[in-house]
């Protein structure tokens, strides 16, 4: 029987949470032992006695919890001081981080632990069930909208009135991956007029599925990756993008970008030249803001004013609707564990040269066994 351990998150501003009470039924009928810290759901209102009552254990005392521990789930990563005390075999299954936490990926390295990175999962037809980075992607994406529409000093739809006519809103969303085809459908759903933009050619058609128009922009050949990221452009052809996209810039009320490149700082979309182009009381909200962001004046954390434009970057956005979010996060980490289940031994088994965990798992018994968080680090130890 495999011991699955589900503590508190650390960050306070952290409202999501690893596991609800259903999900504890499940891992249950698997066979699995699931121990619950006190005050886990507390963020959502989920008091201990619903985990009890589902068949899980509630502990107080961490240190002797995570001495049992052979999978320890969470949503951020949790301190490598907790996870030192878990056994040797023991496996860590989070939003690791790998490309940014780097000392931390060093400690779980160096302790011969094994740690899963849940954004690392691979876009494929059999991992649908298990991909967080959607999920939590699709979310962000609405919370987006909502939060340019708290700022925003006029409606996003058409209103009709004896008092006049209110105009549309306008907005240019920046990125048509999973985030941003969720704002554009938001913003469509509002009444607002949207326009989007990717440099991915193919993916007009879903955003005109959607109802918005599709701005075209002719950058020669552009390329995405086998998991549907975009790729970095060149120094020419993100100096046509930015040009091409001035005009859509100052004519919008609200921006929402949502570029980002996996694994490396996400590229510079709007600068401080574009922004003193738009009219005051206009919003833009930067999705990459926490990462080095695609607007030049965002702030990580923050939503400023920037010459009477707000600038929203404060991230963690999937956080905001903090009860859909874990529901989406603990069903997807249930779809995993249930993928590595040895049915006959009742207990996790990791096999290493499975296509999901030779993607997602980042260390293995003191190994860097995910390619490219391995090739990643030897670059930067070289």
């Amino acid at each position: 029987m495999s011991i699955l351990v589900f503590p508190k998150e650390a960050l306070e501003t952290e409202k999501r949470i690893a596991l609800l009470p259903v999900n504890v039924k499940t891992y249950c009928r698997l066979g699995a032992k699931v121990l619950v810290e006190s005050g886990l759901g507390l963020t959502l209102g989920v008091a201990d006695e619903e985990y009890v009552e589902a068949g899980a254990e509630i502990f107080t005392d961490r240190e002797p919890a995570l001495a049992q521990a052979d999978a320890v789930l969470s949503v951020r990563s949790i301190a490598f001081e907790d996870f030192d005390l878990c056994p040797k075999h023991s496996l860590s299954v989070s939003f690791f981080d790998p490309f940014n936490r780097t000392e931390h990926l060093k400690q779980v390295l160096n302790s011969q632990r094994s740690a899963i990175s849940m954004e690392m999962i691979p876009r494929t037809s059999r991992c649908q069930k298990m991909d967080a980075l959607s999920s939590q992607a699709s979310l962000a994406g609405y919370v987006m909208v909502l939060k340019a529409m708290n700022q925003l000093n006029k409606t996003l739809p058409m209103m009709m009135t004896p008092a006049g006519t209110l105009k549309p809103a306008k907005i240019f969303v920046i990125g048509a991956g999973v985030a941003g085809l969720q704002a554009i459908a938001t913003a469509k759903r509002m009444g607002a007029s949207v326009l989007a933009y990717d440099t991915r050619a193919e993916v007009a058609e879903q955003v005109q599925s959607l109802g918005a128009k599709f701005l075209k922009i002719d950058l020669g050949e552009t390329k995405s990756s086998d998991q549907g990221y975009a790729s970095a452009l060149t120094e020419e052809q993100m100096s046509l993008q930015q040009k091409a996209q001035e005009e859509c810039i100052a004519d919008s009320d609200i921006v929402i970008t949502t570029a980002q490149l996996f694994g490396r700082k996400p590229p510079l979309l709007i600068t401080n030249d574009v922004l003193k182009k738009m009219r005051p009381g206009s919003v833009v909200v930067d999705m990459a803001a926490e990462d080095g962001g695609n607007v030049e004046a965002s702030v990580a954390g923050e939503t400023i004013d920037f010459n009477g434009i707000k600038i929203v970057g404060t991230g963690n956005w999937a956080s905001e609707v903090s009860l859909d979010a874990s529901q989406m996060y603990a069903n997807n980490l249930q779809a995993l564990i249930s993928d590595m289940w040895d049915e006959e031994r009742k207990a996790l088994h990791i096999d290493d040269s499975d296509e999901v965990l030779r993607s997602a798992l980042i260390t293995h018994k003191g190994e860097l066994v995910n390619a490219i968080i391995k090739a990643t680090h030897e670059k930067e130890t070289a």
